[in-house]
């Protein structure tokens, strides 16, 4: 499959037990100035759920979907937990692997979501004695596996509820909110996360409504919102943040669709599934959320798609740059 001799899945990491919980919010922040009440507040969500997060398990999963349909040997590395992936590097240079391609569980352009990793891809290369070449391979936000998927997944919610909702009831689409400043230098243009966003969400709204995905999303209501905000309160981020949103929706039901996410980790399970679920609970709102792609068929064999697919150009150093870091 293309000119590689390894697949490495790259993700984010997270806690798989209580005593990590503290440890890996400290790495995720390290030199952010982000406040300790909030990381106690972070680490309250974790801890809602025995301390452990569920993405390396989803990992785990993908992975194993993935090998059995591909002619490679797949690897893992996290930034932010183990696997890390100087570990993971060591270990690929051990078995003579020379040129990975690398599938990173992030879809889109932005600072936090595609920079960070070839940056912390590079770190991690440079610490390693004889580590392979690494090529990230292309976002796939619009590729027809991630779109098919998220769209039964979408079908999948609709179905929950009770039928006289079901043709009435609006999308509303989520995805990290990040600070204005990076969402405006994301991609080669600036705006790029934001679009692409919206163009994913208009592909799957095309598809579960059988419209024209050149349109509007084929005549289904449907909105892009934001969850999970971190940020100091002086410094503006992409609103409106669901909750408020849900608040203000002129909607008989909603289906919120995680569309910013390729799995279901913690702040899917916290943001939405606790926090937005009793927002709606609490106005009488009938609402229900969408599965992320995780192992999804059509996801699963997209990621073997874009190993044969030619191998993309790499993004200029200049693309999705750092946030300048404000003092609060």
């Amino acid at each position: 499959m293309g000119n590689y001799d390894a697949l490495l899945v790259v993700s984010f990491g997270g806690p798989e037990k209580p005593d990590d919980v503290m440890p890996f919010l400290e790495n995720v922040v390290r030199g952010r100035g982000i406040p300790r009440e909030r990381l106690l507040e972070v680490e309250a969500h974790y801890q809602r759920f025995g301390g452990a997060s569920p993405i390396n398990q989803q990992c785990r999963d993908l992975i194993a979907a993935v090998e059995p349909t591909i002619d490679l040997p797949v690897y893992w590395g996290n930034r932010n937990w183990h696997p890390y992936l100087e570990d993971t590097l060591r270990r690929m240079a051990s078995d003579g692997v020379r040129r990975a391609a690398a599938f990173v569980t992030a879809a889109y352009s932005s600072y936090s979501a595609c920079r960070q990793y070839i940056d912390d891809i590079a770190l991690a290369r440079a610490a390693v004695e004889g580590a392979p070449e690494i090529v990230k391979l292309r976002h796939y936000f619009d590729h027809p596996g991630f779109v098919a998927a998220m769209a039964d997944r979408t079908r999948e919610a609709l179905d929950r509820l009770p039928a006289g909702l079901r043709d009435s009831a609006r999308l509303v689409f989520t995805a990290h909110s990040i600070p204005t400043s990076m969402a405006a230098t994301a991609g080669p243009g600036g705006g790029a996360y934001e679009a692409q966003l919206r163009r994913a969400a208009t592909l799957v709204t095309a598809e579960v409504s059988g419209g024209d995905e050149g349109g509007d999303g084929g005549g289904r209501a449907w909105d892009l919102v934001w969850q999970s905000r971190s940020g100091a309160p002086h410094i503006p981020w992409l609103e409106p943040d669901v909750c408020d949103h849900l608040l203000e929706v002129d909607a008989p039901a909603v289906v919120l669709v995680p569309i910013g996410f390729v799995s279901d980790h913690m702040e899917v399970v916290y943001d939405l599934d606790v926090e937005a679920a009793e927002t709606a609970r609490k106005i009488g709102l009938p609402l229900v959320r969408a599965s992320t792609a995780g192992t999804h068929p059509r996801f699963v064999s997209m990621v073997g798609e874009l190993l044969a697919e030619p191998e993309p150009v790499a993004c200029a150093a200049t693309c999705c740059p750092a946030p300048p870091r404000r003092r609060g």
